[in-house]
């Protein structure tokens, strides 16, 4: 059975973040991941998840300045130092609500920077981050950006994530997929899971274009779903998607495609 997670930090936002856990619930959801859940603190996280019966099962390491249109920490060289501190936060939230993944955003290249320190300097922050997480054993993954809604990102495609992944050889790291980024780079949803699902450890989905929830726009997930549900995949599913209207009138997907829960 597909383990099925919502989004707190895209959906339910007519509400506060404390307050959307409850909405998780009353549409049955079992998990919910935060890309930063750091505006709370791990008590309260760590009782909404317990009242609503929940658990998390993704957060993003502080990604510094990049959600403000900045380049980011990870592959900045210059910022391994910051890259680590960010990590001991992460880490802190993770192993105290029992977190299985972690998500490590690469960032852009700066304006005033060649490409391939910057990859050097990512490569070498995913080796250390695959060190520390090693003692708590939570995965860590990282995610293709498409970039038309963020450029200069350091990895935009399956192809750069499979160089990324050679370069760090680490068993423990794997990517994290994201339908809708890959569809706006023009990549074969379906046949690039089913060729790197081995090294995949997390999935989101949004409908694209629009980035709203699925059955508003292009993407077949139909035909996804159905793959994923009789492959050996054994991560999660999240659905990361802008509400199209209300977010809770947006999961008519939930009931067609999970019907038996999640």
């Amino acid at each position: 059975m597909h383990k099925l997670a919502v989004n707190l930090s895209m959906i339910f936002t007519e509400v506060p973040l404390i307050e959307r856990f409850a909405l998780a619930r009353s549409h049955g959801f079992d998990h919910v991941e935060i890309q930063f859940p750091y505006e709370l603190n791990i008590d309260q996280i760590r009782h909404e998840l317990r009242v609503h019966d929940l658990s998390l099962c993704l957060i993003n390491v502080p990604a510094g300045d990049l959600m403000q249109g900045g380049n980011g920490i990870a592959g900045i060289p210059g910022q391994e130092i910051a890259f680590h501190q960010t990590m001991q936060q992460a880490i802190e939230y993770a192993s105290a609500l029992n977190v299985p993944s972690i998500n490590i955003l690469a960032g852009k290249q700066p304006l005033d920077s060649d490409l391939l320190p910057c990859l050097e300097t990512l490569s070498s922050n995913l080796k250390m981050a695959c060190s520390m997480l090693a003692d708590y054993d939570i995965q860590p993954v990282f995610e293709m950006i498409n970039g038309k809604d963020m450029p200069r990102f350091l990895i935009q495609n399956v192809a750069q994530a499979q160089e990324m992944l050679e370069a760090v050889n680490h068993p423990a790291l794997k990517m994290q997929y994201d339908c809708y980024h890959m569809a706006m780079m023009g990549e074969d949803i379906l046949a690039a899971l089913q060729e790197n699902i081995q090294m995949i450890g997390h999935i989101q989905f949004a409908d694209c274009p629009g980035r709203h929830e699925p059955n508003t726009a292009a993407i077949n997930y139909n035909d996804i779903f159905t793959w994923l549900a009789q492959s050996n995949y054994a991560g999660f599913i999240a659905a990361e998607y802008k509400p199209s209207n209300h977010s809770n009138e947006s999961f008519a997907w939930k009931n067609r495609y999970f019907p038996q829960g999640n």
